[in-house]
This record gives structure tokens, C-alpha cells and sequence, in this order.
């Protein structure tokens, strides 16, 4: 650093000694004429180890380089680095680390036998050291009311109580927030007519239930199930789905005519059909249905693909009969229960009147389900409101909504449950200022009786 000092200051004191020399020779006398004759020395002029001044005319000459530095001395000492002009100086060498955070240093082991693949699938190796458990996580929606059946709120995940074939369960998921639907609206298309046309003035009601946070699919049935509007969210596609399904109508207020000249056959002669084209036959006319477990299951198994953190129920507005469906109580109980669903309804028609539906809750042989809407409700951990009137069913829209919707969601791990195996399941409630009867318990728990295991997802 200091050999590099002296030599700047040598070559700034040259420079200002052929200024001075230069004006100095320029005031004393003029110029010498050069002389003429070629190759003859001039006397005058001395050789100079000083350069010249810098000139416009001439280009600069270079500066002297110093002695070359022995090869020794180069090995020993480095050359020195002239710092920036932004730059800091440079620091002191030390042993400790310098300032600031490490780089990361990502480092992967694998097992033996892992680093490389000889030409085998990378994914095959890689599952041999993946270790899986089986580990179930089951959820129940409860509904709690008082005695007046108002929504009871306030309650803790110290208040409940979770049985798994009568073993006490520890809980790790509780919350009373709301959630999302995805409701399946099922509408009856083979009730009394005059039943039809009143649910029908209510659709907007209905529709009007919902917020635009959850998505609603609508089917509806009689002799077969069909679906009227595939999974969508509040707004004008829907309401159009609902003014279609408002045209709609039900079946003949009176009893099926079967014979006679107004019968499916049409006019004889001689008992000879006049028409030659029999179309409808007697037989065939008796021949009437009440699929509701096919539309259940068909709202089922639509709903298991929906996402998981929406609350999934299926809505049902009909009668309650059940006659000749292809699949049974059973079966569709089973699939509801596996994929947490759960069932609410409204009866009208003969399931409303109070006398008359506790009778259609038998189940005749060869005549199928009177009212079997209970038994899903019951099992699923729904509700079942009956309504004769418009009013009474437009009230009972909002309130079985409201009661899907605010629920406490209680959830906990049951550990290797048998695959297909159905567990039950209790949930029971301790409150300290409550007085339990067993005629009158001071709230009601609505939950689902249990669940079926399923294999895990792979």
C-alpha cells in the first residue's frame, strides 16, 4: 500500500516539473529554429528521464513501470488490491465467522440401497419405506334443543359425552361454527295432485333458504328417479330449475280408474277395444310405484362426492311411502351412514294428519312403507316436520335449515375399526344446572345412531 503512495506522488511531482521547466523556457527566449541538416545532434538538447507534458498534439507517453518484483517476493507477498470508491475497507483476517445467517444446507438420507435406482421405478422404491396406519376420524353433527325445541347454545366440549359401543371417547374436534351445505332436494312427484300444487307455491321459500355459500341439487320421483338440476349455487339457474319444477303436476285426486269406458283400455264393443292401440292396460295402471330409497340413494351417492368440509344432507318433501325401489332401507342406510349424511323431511298429504300418520308407520308386506321417512331422519341424525298448510311449510323450510346449518360438530379417532362393521354411537349431555328425568330430560339430542367403517383411501 505505501509503494503504491510514493509512486503517485512521483508521478504527480514530474508532471508539475515539465509544466514549470516548459513556461519557464518559453518567457526566457524564444524557440531555436530546428536545424537543417538531417541526423545532426543538437547540442542543446539533453536526454531527460522526466516525461513530457501532457499535449494535444502528441500522444502521452507512458509512464515508467517499476523494476519487476523478484519471483520470491511475489510468492510471499500478495499483490495488493486497491479498494472501490463504495466499497468499505477491507477487514482484519480472523478467525471468527463472518456476520450474517448460514446458507441453508439441505442434506437427504435415505436407506440402504435407496440413492440409486438400477433402472426400477423410483415410485416402487419408495413405497417400501412408507409406513401406513389405519386411522378412522368420525364426525357427528349434534342438534340440541330444549323443551321448547329451541336451539340450546353456549355448550362446551366438556358438556359431551361420546360412546363407541359403549366405550367412553376422547375428543379432539369441537366447534359450533357453522358450515356450508350441499343439500339434495327431493320432491314427490307421486302424491295427490292438490298436494303437489301447494308445495309447488312455496318454491321460492325454499329457494330463499339458502345463501350463497352452499349449492343445492334438486331430483325428484314416482314410478323412476330423475334429476332436474345438477349441483349449483343460489341464483338465477336455480330459480329457473324451481319455476320448471313449479309446472309440475301429481297424481289423480281420486281413486285409479281401471275399467269402463273412461278406463286405460278406452271403449269396447262386444268386449273388442275400439281402438285398436291398447295403450295403457289395467294390469300396467296397478302396476304404481314410490321409488324414494332409489332417489335417497341417488342424492347419496351424488352427495359422498362432494367435498368433505361442507355438511351434506339431503332434503326430502313427500308423503313418506315407499313401494318398489330397487334397493333397500338397508342398503341405502348403509351409505348415508358411511358418508355422514344426514336426512331431513316435511310429509304432507296423509302423513301430516296427526291419527293418520302414526298408523302409516306400519310397514305391510307386499305393500312397502307407509311413512318411512322417520326411519332415516332417526337413524341419519335429521329431523321430520309434518304440515298441512302453505304457511306451515314455508316455516318449516327455515327452521329445518337452521337446524342443519348451526350444529355443534364433535369429532375423535376411532382406532382399527373392522372394515364394513357398523359401530354405534351415543352422545349425552352433562350440564350442572339441568335436572335429568327420564320422562322429561331438560334438552334433546339429535344425532345419528352410528356408522359403518370404511377402508381407507388410498
Amino acid at each position: 500500500m505505501w509503494f503504491l503512495v510514493v509512486v503517485t506522488v512521483t508521478i504527480a511531482s514530474s508532471f508539475l516539473l515539465a509544466g514549470q521547466s516548459t513556461d519557464a523556457a518559453s518567457q526566457a527566449s524564444p524557440p531555436a529554429q530546428a536545424p537543417e541538416q538531417k541526423g545532426a545532434p543538437d547540442p542543446n538538447q539533453q536526454k531527460q528521464s522526466i516525461p513530457d507534458a501532457p499535449s494535444t498534439v502528441q500522444p502521452p507517453t507512458a509512464l515508467p513501470q517499476p523494476p519487476p518484483t523478484p519471483q520470491s517476493e511475489q510468492r510471499s507477498a500478495p499483490a495488493p488490491q486497491t479498494p472501490a470508491a463504495n466499497e468499505p475497507p477491507p477487514r482484519e483476517s480472523s478467525d471468527e465467522p463472518p456476520a450474517g445467517p448460514r446458507p441453508p444446507i439441505n442434506i437427504r438420507t435415505v436407506p440402504q440401497g435407496g440413492a440409486t435406482t438400477d433402472g426400477a421405478d423410483a415410485s416402487t422404491q419408495e413405497e417400501l419405506f412408507t409406513i401406513r396406519t389405519n386411522v378412522n376420524q368420525v364426525i357427528l353433527p349434534v342438534t340440541v334443543k330444549d323443551e321448547s325445541g329451541h336451539l340450546v347454545g353456549g355448550l362446551l366440549s366438556k358438556d359431551f359425552t361420546v360412546r363407541e359401543n359403549g366405550k367412553k371417547q376422547t375428543l379432539n374436534f369441537f366447534t359450533s361454527d357453522p358450515f356450508a351445505l350441499s343439500a339434495a332436494i327431493i320432491f314427490d312427484l307421486g302424491m295427490k295432485d292438490v298436494d303437489v300444487q301447494k308445495v309447488n307455491h312455496t318454491f321460492p321459500a325454499l329457494e330463499a333458504v339458502f345463501s350463497p355459500f352452499d349449492e343445492v341439487s334438486i331430483y325428484s320421483y314416482s314410478n323412476v328417479v330423475g334429476q332436474i338440476s345438477n349441483w349449483t349455487a343460489v341464483g338465477e339457474k336455480l330459480t329457473e330449475r324451481f319455476a320448471s319444477l313449479a309446472t309440475a303436476s301429481g297424481r289423480n285426486n281420486g281413486p285409479p280408474v281401471v275399467d269402463g269406458p273412461f278406463g286405460p283400455q278406452g271403449p269396447t264393443i262386444n268386449n273388442m277395444p275400439v281402438d285398436p292401440n291398447p295403450g295403457i292396460t289395467a294390469a300396467a295402471s296397478q302396476q304404481e310405484s314410490h321409488v324414494l330409497n332409489d332417489a335417497i340413494l341417488k342424492a347419496a351417492l351424488d352427495l359422498a362426492k362432494r367435498p368433505r368440509e361442507r355438511r351434506k344432507v339431503i332434503f326430502i318433501i313427500s308423503d313418506g311411502r315407499e313401494y318398489r325401489s330397487n334397493a333397500s332401507y338397508r342398503d341405502v342406510l348403509k351409505v348415508l351412514l358411511s358418508n355422514n349424511i344426514m336426512v331431513y323431511a316435511i310429509g304432507v298429504g296423509g302423513s301430516a294428519i296427526p291419527i293418520y300418520s302414526k298408523v302409516e308407520k306400519l310397514h305391510l308386506p307386499r305393500f312397502g312403507y307407509s311413512d318411512i321417512l322417520p326411519k332415516y331422519a332417526n337413524a341419519t341424525g335429521g329431523e321430520v316436520f309434518n304440515e298441512l298448510t302453505r304457511t306451515g311449510l314455508e316455516d318449516a323450510y327455515s327452521r329445518l335449515m337452521g337446524d342443519a346449518r348451526n350444529q355443534y360438530t364433535l369429532g375423535y379417532i376411532s382406532h382399527e375399526p373392522t372394515v364394513g362393521q357398523h359401530n354405534d354411537v351415543e352422545v349425552l349431555i352433562d350440564r350442572a344446572s339441568c335436572k335429568r328425568s327420564s320422562i322429561r330430560p331438560c334438552v334433546d339430542v339429535t344425532a345419528k345412531e352410528g356408522y359403518y367403517a370404511m377402508p381407507p383411501a388410498r
